[in-house]
């Protein structure tokens, strides 16, 4: 064979060497691998969490409303409700940790060379605007104002009333949560409970 045969061969081989190699590494269209069933599942589990953390939440805060509302209509009551309504606080921001959304599960998606990063948002920015609008109200809506009553005992009875059907919700929560969460509704319901007596035997007072 002469030299430049030989020579012909070689970078014939190198070619196809190159192009193998290229082959092997390169992912096709710069597409993103589908979630696996795993992945899938526990986008699942983590979604239905993140509804029942959504929902104690809302229910926290309602009852947080009504303490609100009721300060102020009645702030020679601030004494003995200033403390319950601290606690609700406390219980509102402790439902809520881990977070109320979860983002789509995808798997790493790899970009090609012609495709700027900046042109198109991943999947899970693009689900943030959304997610974090049912977790809020929407803007330019407002809440609808709690009513309560003029008498002071009546708020209170009324205020007791919030705080066990609070209580309840949790009650009724805690059946399908994951274990930790359970406790910690569990623990929420009992303090509602306590605190709706304490009120309803402050109003016979």
């Amino acid at each position: 064979m002469t030299t430049t045969g030989r020579r012909a061969l070689l970078v014939a081989g190198a070619a196809a060497g190159a192009g193998a190699l290229a082959g092997c590494t390169s992912p096709s269209g710069g597409q993103a691998r589908r979630p696996s069933a795993a992945e899938r599942e526990a986008e699942r589990v983590a979604r239905a969490e993140a509804a029942l953390r959504l929902r104690s939440v809302t229910v926290a805060r309602g009852l947080l409303e009504r303490y609100d509302a009721t300060l102020a209509a009645h702030p020679a009551l601030a004494p003995r409700l200033t403390p319950l309504r601290r606690a609700v606080a406390a219980h509102m921001k402790a439902l809520g940790e881990g977070g109320t959304t979860v983002g789509p599960a995808t798997a790493a998606t790899t970009s090609t060379p012609s495709a700027p990063a900046s042109t198109a948002p991943s999947a899970s920015a693009s689900a943030t605007p959304s997610a974090s609008a049912s977790a809020t109200p929407k803007s330019g809506t407002s809440p609808t104002p709690v009513r309560v009553a003029a008498e002071p005992r009546a708020a209170l009875k009324e205020l007791a009333a919030a705080e066990r059907t609070a209580a309840d919700g949790h009650t009724t929560a805690l059946l399908t949560a994951p274990p930790e969460y359970a406790r910690l509704l569990a623990s929420v319901a009992a303090s509602g409970a306590a605190h709706a007596y304490l009120l309803t035997e402050g109003a016979r007072a």
